[in-house]
């Protein structure tokens, strides 16, 4: 499953992403990972969360970093969720369509059961009609 929290850069999403995981966290009885581009907010997380700054692993595009997180997923059989902040700078799509690198993510979470929770600095009317069903929170 793929959810999305959107809105404008400085709207809050990040704050959503965050009461999200740390209320997850307690629940799950897998692993939950969470992506970021930097280590700002690492003592807002619960120290069973696993931060992961992206880019210190000089992912350069879309592709690198799919297979970065297809890495991730291999290496940890009981992984349950994943969390991505700063989704557009992360993947290396800022002016780009996000809608291949969804879809490949959705294929990923069917295959693996894993979910996937991602911050997108868009706005909702910029999204395609299909990842609209997708939207958690819209700022």
């Amino acid at each position: 499953m793929i959810q999305l929290i959107v809105g404008e850069k400085g709207k809050g999403k990040t704050k959503h992403l965050l009461d999200k995981v740390n209320a997850e966290i307690k629940q799950v009885n897998g692993s939950i990972v969470y992506l970021d581009k930097s280590t700002k907010h690492m003592y807002e997380l619960n120290n069973k969360v696993r931060l992961i700054v992206a880019p210190d692993y000089l992912i350069d595009n879309s592709d690198a970093f799919l297979g970065f997180v297809s890495g991730i997923i291999s290496q940890d059989h009981d992984l349950e969720q994943m969390y991505f902040d700063s989704f557009l700078k992360i993947s290396c799509l800022e002016g780009q369509s996000i809608d291949p690198v969804v879809a490949k993510l959705e294929k990923l979470s069917e295959k693996f059961g894993v979910d996937f929770v991602l911050s997108v600095s868009l706005n909702e009317s910029e999204l395609a009609e299909d990842l609209k069903s997708k939207i958690i929170v819209s700022l």
